[in-house]
């Protein structure tokens, strides 16, 4: 690897950690890059992988304030994540490359959507809920975690716009502030990115360079992006997941 590949896949990694903390997504930044650097599309998703994993602790360690209190719920929540992220691992080395090209532009196009009209969504649910006489569950219930779980299949097969599917489920089947969702979402990318990477130590070839100029790099982006995030209202978070996701979702339809 030249050193000019060696900066970009630097810089790279610091993109993604930042956006990924906050939004989602940031594998629309690292994976082009890895691709440019020569690298086949199985082993720079790998690489990927693993690079990524710091990116996402050190996000997750930024948002420990929003995660306060809800210990039980990410370990619920995160089982889920762990099953679905072996899944999609596994999924990577057996299906053909193009296998979600037809279904993922239409999982971030739903997910936007359902981001962009959370607030309505919301007190759809709850005039719903008032008229039922039931209270909203602290888990999101059996179809959050299904959601969550088929999504973590899915981040563990590719990650690009992972975050937003998340960000999107919960809000709508969860009565929390988008920020606490947020802190959620990037403990579950987290445990998807790690036992992806584990399962690809032992099945798939790793670009070593890349790995650890992406895991630094993460790692810097990842808690710097968590800390600028934490202090943005809920109308401008939701706008950056909606403008980020809709420029995703662009990428994805043009690959």
């Amino acid at each position: 690897m030249t050193p000019e590949a060696m900066a970009a896949v630097f810089a790279a990694g610091v993109g993604a950690g930042a956006i990924n903390s906050v939004v989602g997504s940031g594998t629309l930044i690292t994976f082009p890059v890895l691709l440019a650097t020569g690298l086949p599309p199985v082993t720079a998703t790998v690489s990927n992988a693993l690079g990524l994993i710091p990116g996402s602790i050190s996000g997750a360690i930024g948002y420990r304030k929003e995660l306060r209190g809800q210990g039980r719920r990410v370990l619920k929540l995160g089982s889920g994540a762990l099953l679905g992220g072996l899944a999609g691992a596994t999924l990577l080395l057996s299906l053909p490359a193009d296998a979600f090209e037809t279904i993922v532009p239409v999982l971030v196009g739903l997910a936007l959507l359902l981001v962009a009209f959370q607030p309505q969504i919301g007190r759809l649910v709850q005039r719903h809920r008032a008229r039922n006489g039931t209270a909203p569950r602290r888990d999101g219930g059996p179809l959050l975690f299904t959601g969550l779980t088929l999504a973590s299949v899915y981040g563990g097969y590719f990650t690009a716009a992972q975050g937003i599917i998340y960000l999107s489920l919960m809000g709508m089947l969860m009565d929390e502030p988008l920020q606490r969702l947020n802190a959620v979402k990037n403990v579950l990318a987290a445990v998807v990115n790690t036992v992806a990477a584990l399962f690809f130590l032992f099945a798939a070839d790793f670009e070593w360079a890349a790995v650890g100029l992406l895991a630094v790099g993460s790692g810097l982006g990842g808690y710097a992006g968590a800390k600028v995030g934490r202090r943005f209202s809920p109308a401008v978070l939701r706008a950056l997941v909606v403008t980020v996701g809709t420029v995703a979702l662009v990428q994805l339809l043009l690959r």
